[in-house]
């Protein structure tokens, strides 16, 4: 029988940090406990496919989220969307965000979270596919501009995150790939803003294309 995976080292401070965000969107009522709810998608977190969507990813994303919060008008459904937006995750799929948000649909009910933040909390996650949220939505704003905050990093990070997401896309052929992650970041370079809320926008916006362009030069080599 193969060893299990080792626990990451924020696994219990996540288990904590889910506990109060799924909490903060319940009703006042009693519940089961959190604990199975965390502890099932910090399992789906950690599967062996992942390279880049790993705990640390959603380690990330609940830090960006934290750092732009005020902007959300529903703080509890952006947070759980976090924990959510990547659940369902398989390289070789086109439909990681529509299963992801049927996860929180089937989970988020039965845990205690009233419908309308539940459906909340899907349109949200489904809404990672594209990352362009209509004018005013500030909730979707903010968990977009937390996704999409690992394109402002440092060059190397931002360069581990690059080789990070072709480890993920190891099935694909050299030149299929270098065509197709071509094509996604044309795609958000001719985007008029990456980032939608004013903090990201002043923080990212320019570190971000210019980790964009440079990945592109690199594979227009």
């Amino acid at each position: 029988m193969a060893n299990p995976a080792p626990r990451h080292p924020a696994h219990d401070a996540l288990l904590t940090r889910w506990a109060t965000h799924l909490n903060s969107a319940r009703e006042a009522a009693c519940h089961p406990s959190p604990s199975p709810y965390g502890q099932d998608l910090l399992a789906r977190w950690a599967e062996p496919q992942r390279r880049y969507h790993t705990t640390d990813h959603l380690l990330a994303i609940l830090d960006r989220v934290d750092e732009l919060i005020t902007h959300a008008t529903d703080p509890a459904a952006v947070r759980l969307a976090a924990w959510f937006h990547d659940a369902v995750y398989l390289p070789d799929r086109s439909t990681n965000e529509e299963r992801s948000a049927r996860l929180a649909e089937r989970a988020l009910p039965e845990a205690g979270v009233p419908q309308e933040r539940t459906a909340e909390v899907a349109r949200l996650v489904r809404l990672t596919r594209t990352h362009d949220p209509a004018p005013g939505d500030t909730n979707g704003e903010v968990l977009c501009d937390a996704d999409l905050s690992i394109l402002a990093s440092s060059p190397e990070h931002y360069a581990a995150y690059a080789a990070a997401v072709r480890e993920e896309y190891g099935f694909v052929p050299d030149d299929a790939f270098r065509e197709g992650r071509a094509g996604v970041l044309r795609e958000l370079l001719a985007m008029p803003r990456l980032f939608r809320t004013p903090e990201a926008r002043d923080r990212w916006e320019e570190a971000a294309r210019r980790n964009l362009a440079t990945e592109l030069a690199l594979l227009d080599a």
